[in-house]
């Protein structure tokens, strides 16, 4: 399938290959027959809003006619760092003046918030409200979490998304053996794309390429030798030895990597078919042409990404320190023109620019969002389920809250994370305070700034940022949407970075979702943990050099098969027939 209009399609992120370990996860108690997911989820027959304590419904506010207080876990980012104005003037203030619900926040770094809230929920000490989840895998076998497919029809604004765009195919990609799931999804539309690799432009131009006519159809071989001319023109200019590498990447070092090569190599294999970096998973990957599961670290496409990965650092182009240094040594390589290509999402452009400008000074540089290169295949490097991170809710909160309050907690939560209201205050803040509608286009007002929205103060201390002081545009609450609300806030750049992917590039087909039982799902994490710490040690070795991948790779499909992939490929095999 291809796509020309954005407005038509916003197709597709970064986890197919996470498709598979996702979906291989159970529950407690379940059973091996998988239930047929409804295309459609029933609404209420008979509950009205007139005989319970509480305002709901669709195109209405949720609002308790009691003060409640629900608690909920909050993953607080370093850069973005939670302050008492939050909740007495922003965010949280804002939520509990429009629906009389208090949320007392049980707050963790971001860096470590997974960990802190797995040893609460193991302890008996969940919050009701557990945003943020991206694998739900590891709090589903020990009954702490809610099937929440069992409570969905309680939610309105949730139901009316999931049957209007038809998430079915989606949500059984999360959903276990018993036929249920246990997160309350992000759901799309479609999927907008997100990270990408942006370029020093202005280098680039001086150095006589020209990426906007390149880049439709250029393979990563004529991508290096882009590179290879604009680090000729740096070094001719004096801008840096021809010792020095002239891109040296974030998001993939033992700070945010963690020894699997993270972003960029995740980006790279998807463009062969499969699975590396953030995008590992356990290895598993859909072939729709063999109409089967493979495991595609030990495939030909593997090894072929492995030998592009290792040209450009064997060029001198791309630094072997990347897959060990920390994300703030990489940006500042690249605010202070030492490097001319980096990473980058659509949540950190005007971040970076910011910096930039605060180096560079503002007109001294030009940042461009580059179309990736073709591997294996002309794919995308998007995700073709339309998911999210999601919402648990602890079994703590049906216990204590009794069935009839926690069905009330379930609404506050659908209009808390499912209605276009709710989307459009955690987004953007009030309207007629913060942002206006001009033309049908959603404005921050004069004297606002918000580099959540990617719209930084470029150099103008004066603006005032409405993440940092009252905490909207934040990463806990508005993901997924309508197309129209998740490109409401893009900066031109970043629109045509996505323009020109979803022309030019293919959307990969969206994989079968499967349900391991328990004891199937134990066995592909006994084979899956020690294989892919295996394949990753292995593969950052290709890549920077240190192991030849025409000589090794023999030896390294061995080892692998002595940690009997062969294994995960029968599981899935016998699941999916």
């Amino acid at each position: 399938m291809k796509t020309t209009k954005l407005a038509k399609v916003m197709s597709v992120g970064l986890a197919v290959s996470m498709l598979s370990s996702l979906a291989a996860c159970t529950g407690a108690n379940e059973t091996s027959e998988m239930t047929t997911i409804p295309s459609q989820i029933a609404t209420e027959p008979t509950e009205t809003e007139e005989n319970v304590p509480y305002t709901y419904g669709l195109g209405k506010t949720f609002h308790a006619d009691q003060p409640v207080t629900y608690t909920m876990f909050f993953s607080d980012a370093s850069w973005y760092p939670m302050v008492e104005t939050w909740e007495t003037e922003g965010i949280f203030k804002d939520i509990q003046d429009r629906t009389n619900v208090k949320l007392e926040l049980k707050s963790y770094d971001s860096g470590d918030y997974m960990d802190q809230v797995t040893l609460d929920i193991q302890a008996g000490n969940a919050a009701y409200i557990i945003p943020k989840i991206y694998d739900d895998s590891k709090f589903v076998d020990g009954g702490a979490i809610v099937p929440i497919s069992d409570y969905v029809k309680y939610m309105p604004y949730y139901t009316e998304f999931y049957n209007k765009y038809d998430l079915s195919k989606d949500i059984q990609t999360i959903t276990r053996s018993n036929g249920k799931y246990y997160k309350l999804p992000g759901m799309k539309e479609n999927n907008l794309i997100n990270y990408t690799l942006m370029i020093r432009k202005d280098i680039w131009d001086k150095a006589g390429v020209d990426v906007v006519a390149l880049q439709k159809d250029w393979t990563w071989a004529d991508f290096l030798e882009a590179l290879k001319k604009v680090k000729s023109y740096m070094v001719a200019q004096g801008m840096c030895k021809e010792s020095d590498y002239i891109w040296s990447d974030l998001w993939c070092g033992s700070e945010s990597g963690k020894g699997s090569g993270g972003n960029l190599l995740g980006i790279m294999a998807s463009t062969y078919d499969c699975n590396a970096g953030w995008n590992i998973g356990n290895g598993m990957r859909y072939n729709k042409e063999q109409d089967k599961f493979i495991f595609s670290p030990t495939t030909d496409n593997y090894k072929q990404f492995l030998k592009t990965a290792n040209s450009f650092v064997a060029a001198g182009i791309l630094d072997p320190e990347t897959f060990t240094q920390d994300d703030s040594t990489a940006t500042a390589k690249y605010y202070n023109g030492k490097t001319a290509i980096m990473s980058v999402n659509q949540g950190q452009w005007a971040s970076f620019e910011q910096n930039m400008i605060a180096q560079l000074g503002a007109g001294n540089f030009e940042n461009y969002a580059l179309t990736i290169p073709i591997g294996s295949t002309r794919n995308s490097t998007v995700d073709p389920a339309r998911l999210e991170n999601g919402v648990m809710i602890s079994k703590k909160a049906l216990d204590d809250l009794g069935e009839d309050g926690f069905i009330e907690m379930l609404r506050f939560v659908d209009w808390l994370f499912y209605s276009h209201e709710a989307y459009d205050l955690t987004k953007w803040g009030v309207e007629g305070v913060h942002y206006e509608v001009v033309d049908g286009k959603k404005k921050l007002k004069d004297g606002f700034c918000c580099s959540g929205l990617g719209y930084g103060n470029g150099g103008d201390e004066s603006l005032v940022d409405i993440r940092l002081k009252w905490g909207y545009a934040g990463g806990n609450f508005w993901y997924g949407g309508t197309v129209e609300e998740m490109k409401d806030n893009l900066v031109g750049p970043v629109a045509d970075y996505i323009e020109r992917d979803l022309k030019d590039r293919d959307v990969p087909p969206l994989a079968p979702g499967i349900a391991p039982t328990p004891e199937q799902n134990e066995q592909i994490n006994l084979i899956a943990t020690p294989l892919i710490s295996n394949v990753n040690a292995w593969t950052l070795k290709f890549v920077t050099g240190q192991a030849d991948v025409d000589k090794q790779w023999d030896e390294y499909v061995k080892s692998c098969e002595a940690l009997n992939y062969q294994g995960l490929v029968d599981i899935y095999s016998q699941l999916y027939k």
